[in-house]
């Protein structure tokens, strides 16, 4: 039986058997060959990771050797199949860019965008308990437009949320959503 995307491939997850590792490969081998046949992509061998290695998830040479991490950095635990083929996503367009330059960023996009279309990578949805909005640093040459864009919007909210607002500015609040 396959596990599904988010299933870890072994219980307890202290390691992985030799069984396990080499399912796990194929099952990343076949994925490979289908996003390679589109891309028309080519690497030489994918491999997993050296167990000692701990600063990477993945790495693509030069020569085409892919190599991916299988378990957690630092619990040894199997990683989920979804974190396994988004690597395999990122060192397969080095294949084409070997360097992180935009033009890497967009082709690894749109490798991923193809695989979440074909069901190959499917990663776990947040819970709406689980969303978290990332904060945004915003720079001083933002800082002016940022000001216009909140000065237009003002003006077309509706009464009631400008109460809120009101409220929340006198409770000495920041409030960014809702």
């Amino acid at each position: 039986m396959r596990p599904g995307p988010e299933t870890p491939l072994v219980g307890g997850g202290e390691g992985l058997d030799h069984r396990t590792k080499k399912e796990l490969l194929g099952r990343l081998e076949v994925d490979a060959l289908r996003i390679c046949a589109r891309f028309r992509l080519r690497y030489r061998a994918l491999e997993a990771e050296r167990a000692n290695v701990r600063r990477r998830y993945g790495v693509c040479y030069s020569d085409g050797t892919i190599r991916i991490r299988l378990r957690h950095a630092t619990s040894g635990k199997p990683l989920k199949y979804s974190s396994l083929v988004n690597t395999l996503c990122h060192e397969l367009a080095h294949l084409k860019h070997f360097n992180h330059s935009p033009r890497f960023q967009t082709f690894y996009a749109e490798i991923l965008g193809w695989a979440r279309r074909e069901s190959i990578y499917q990663p776990r949805q947040p819970k709406a308990s689980e969303e978290r909005i990332a904060p945004v640093a915003i720079v001083p040459s933002q800082q002016a437009a940022l000001a216009v864009l909140l000065s237009v919007h003002e003006l077309s909210v509706h009464e009631t949320a400008d109460d809120k607002r009101r409220e929340t500015a006198q409770s000495g609040q920041l409030e960014l959503f809702g």
